[in-house]
């Protein structure tokens, strides 16, 4: 996670090929860390595959796929941090690719999810879990900053703050005055735009202030950096912040080199910007036209930040029209865009209304879902409960794809002795201990209920009972290789079948309990499998494998 957190910092401040070598980094890590299974880190290691693309140019489409998977996972995996910045995420790809009405949807559900997540997770150490939240306030953020929704911009960067002002080190702190000197950059070139310069001034001076105090815990941030050398002659944003709040000639050498460096492209935007006015104010208007038109030239296929693009245009058309020896005929022109801008202005009320329509939409639908997840899920261990296990057998048992089906009872053996020698507390924590990880040993379209008490089902779709039985043998083994503290030495017993054509729940649930008995015989800690077990009273045969399932292989069940 750390080696992901540094490399996420260096893909946002490198050329295009150390780009494409940390995207094929982070793919390595992601690969290793999937093997190994632990939710978090996989979800993580996910998010960094997809920023990484996101923020590269030409590899932004490769994300989705990514971003998809993070959804999954996240759901499957109860991480609502991680999947409110997925969402986040997938706001960001689809301004990049034109569709701003769909981030916005995207950045609601988001926002809906993170006011609700008051409460620390319980799968991540309270500060990482502070880091995480303040991580999907920025993603969210950096769209609404996109979109030039400022106001609601405003309210969100200065939540992801509140997330981590008790555990923030010097990068996260960076990353939020360096956030914020952006954001108010921006705001102020859009009140210029509808003559609002006073108030313009105002946000300028501001970024400047924080353009200053940035330099001490950028000193000791992760991000690429010469030691020494001071934060404004490194990052150009940070330049950019002190000539806009006083153009002058001194900037100008600094903020040529910097506008030559890699960075995103809104930040070469109010890099030149500034620029350009520190040209004028030296007199060098054409320079100033020239390194605005070639910022143009360069950002030509660039639609990330649509608000930036119109502060270009403007100020293009600004000095263009100072310059302009006819400059009274394009008085009127000017005039026109003005009243433009003001209508445009005012239409931010309306994005803001629906942003806000749409987040508390997605809030009562997801109050809604919880209620109804409720109904389906067991308290204890947020498993399926027994009424959601006959819902999926119904309709895996209906479904062609599913066959064969495998079902399995799971039992716990000695778990009576947890709660007569320690105490129901304890009991229920060895449940919920042995219900994760009997639900990570399998695959992620398996099904694992809680059938009441101290047993489990398990419906594992497409999968014959001799997969199944190697399946559910790693469970077994997982269980009983749980340190003792955690599981107080209870193992697994397991009844495995499979489903009959034509067969009921009822009846395919007690041939897997038959079986697993047939495991409790057999001294527990295994696996049986019965295929002729009598259901219904009438004598008959029990074929039964009394056989303790082999240690765990890299072979995965199909």
């Amino acid at each position: 996670m750390g080696r992901a957190r540094e490399l996420i910092a260096a893909v946002q401040h490198t050329d295009h090929d150390e780009q494409l070598e940390i995207i094929r980094t982070i793919a390595e890590l992601l690969d290793e860390t999937q093997r190994r299974g632990e939710p978090v880190l996989v979800a993580y290691l996910l998010r960094a595959a997809a920023v990484a693309r996101l923020v590269t140019r030409g590899a932004a489409a490769e994300a989705e796929p990514l971003l998809d998977e993070m959804l999954a996972h996240t759901r499957r995996h109860g991480l609502s941090l991680y999947r409110a910045d997925a969402h986040a995420l997938r706001g960001r790809r689809l301004v990049l690719a034109g569709q701003e009405d769909a981030a916005l949807t995207e950045i609601a559900r988001a926002l809906a999810i993170l006011d609700d997540s008051g409460t620390p997770d319980m799968q991540l150490p309270r500060r990482e879990w502070a880091k995480m939240q303040s991580s999907a306030f920025i993603d969210c953020w950096l769209v609404l900053n996109q979109l030039g929704v400022y106001e609601a911009a405003e309210e969100v960067i200065a939540r992801a703050h509140q997330a981590v002002r008790e555990t923030a080190g010097p990068h996260e702190i960076t990353l939020q005055l360096m956030n914020r000197v952006k954001m108010l950059l921006g705001w102020a070139l859009r009140l210029e735009r509808v003559e609002r310069h006073s108030k313009a001034a105002n946000k300028f001076e501001t970024a400047a202030s924080m353009a200053v105090a940035v330099e001490a815990p950028f000193a000791e941030s992760l991000f690429p950096r010469r030691i020494g050398v001071p934060a404004v002659e490194q990052v150009g944003v940070l330049a950019a912040a002190l000539a806009l709040a006083d153009p002058d000639p001194s900037h100008i050498e600094r903020l040529q080199r910097l506008l030559t460096e890699p960075g995103y492209p809104h930040d070469q935007v109010i890099i030149a910007i500034a620029l350009g006015r520190c040209l004028d104010a030296d007199g060098r208007r054409e320079e100033a036209l020239k390194v605005l038109q070639a910022t143009r030239l360069n950002l030509e296929e660039d639609h990330s930040q649509p608000s930036m693009r119109l502060n270009l245009a403007r100020e293009l058309a600004r000095l263009d029209y100072l310059s302009h020896s006819e400059s009274d005929k394009l008085g009127p022109l000017l005039e026109y865009s003005t009243a433009l801008e003001m209508e445009l202005w005012s239409l931010r009320e309306s994005q803001m209304a629906t942003l806000d329509t749409r987040r508390e939409h997605e809030r009562l639908s997801a109050q809604h879902g919880a209620i109804s997840q409720q109904a389906l899920q067991d308290p204890l261990t947020g498993l399926p409960n027994r009424r959601a296990l006959d819902e999926h057998l119904r309709t895996l048992s209906a479904s062609t794809t599913a066959q064969p089906l495998a079902v399995a009872l799971v039992d716990l053996d000695g778990f009576k002795g947890v709660n007569d020698e320690h105490s129901h507390a304890e009991g229920d924590d060895v449940l919920r201990v042995v219900a994760s990880t009997l639900r990570d040993a399998l695959r992620g379209d398996d099904i694992v209920a809680r059938y009441g008490g101290d047993e489990f089902i398990a419906l594992l779709p497409g999968a014959p009972v001799s997969a199944a039985k190697q399946a559910l043998g790693r469970a077994v083994n997982a269980v009983s290789s749980l340190p003792h503290h955690l599981s107080h030495g209870v193992t697994l017993s397991v009844g495995l079948v499979s489903l009959r054509p034509q067969e009921r729940a009822d009846q395919v649930l007690s041939r897997a309990d038959a079986a697993m008995y047939q495991a409790k015989r057999g001294g527990g800690n295994q696996v049986a499998t019965a295929s002729t077990i009598p259901t219904d009273g009438v004598s008959g045969w029990a074929e039964v494998d009394l056989h303790a399932d082999p240690a765990p292989t890299l072979e995965e069940h199909p």
